[in-house]
């Protein structure tokens, strides 16, 4: 969940950077504030359908693959990215207040995504090692901190802290416990 949630984070922040980037290098296409809106569409496109088209256009392209040259083979794979970045560039147009007018508007963007998202994913690497790095290190001090010191023994515990403790170890009420008790 913690690695989601970091991931959505980072890869929203990093879409309203290039779709405010498209707006200033494209006249045909309008970004402005929308960005903020646009950029939860196109991370939540990232995420999820983007790689259930790629995997459909990908199972589909590889039945012909047999009859293709190596050249080819790697302009169908380089149309389909391109096709997987048009279709999420024209969701992101419907579904936000992006516009894009003519052609160009709608040809041109998807392959800045593309550039911005090969960007992203040599970002995204060292960000989620920079993650793990800092969790592990907060979970190891965290882990110290929760066991007792060599010298220090616990205070002797009154019975309602006992019983709470055994409750915790396993999941019944002393009123339970007698009552398996009494069955076996």
């Amino acid at each position: 969940m913690k690695n989601g949630i970091v991931r959505f984070a980072a890869l929203y922040v990093f879409n309203v950077v290039v779709l405010v980037l498209i707006g200033l290098l494209f006249s045909r296409v309008s970004v402005g504030f929308h960005a903020l809106w646009a950029a939860v569409i196109l991370t939540l496109a990232a995420l999820f359908v983007k790689p259930a088209l790629g995997a459909a256009f990908r199972r589909s392209a590889a039945k012909s693959a047999g009859d293709r040259s190596q050249v080819g083979e790697k302009t169908v794979q380089y149309a389909l990215v391109y096709i997987v970045e048009l279709i999420i560039w024209v969701l992101t147009v419907w579904l936000s207040a992006v516009r894009a007018s003519g052609f160009w508007g709608l040809a041109l963007p998807p392959l800045v995504l593309l550039i911005g998202w090969m960007v992203y994913d040599r970002f995204d690497d060292r960000l989620r090692a920079k993650t793990a790095e800092v969790y592990d290190t907060v979970s190891a001090t965290l882990r110290q901190a929760q066991r007792p010191r060599g010298g220090d023994a616990p205070a002797s515990d009154s019975s309602a802290t006992a019983e709470g403790r055994q409750e915790l170890n396993d999941g019944l009420t002393a009123e339970q416990r007698r009552m398996l008790d009494e069955l076996g």
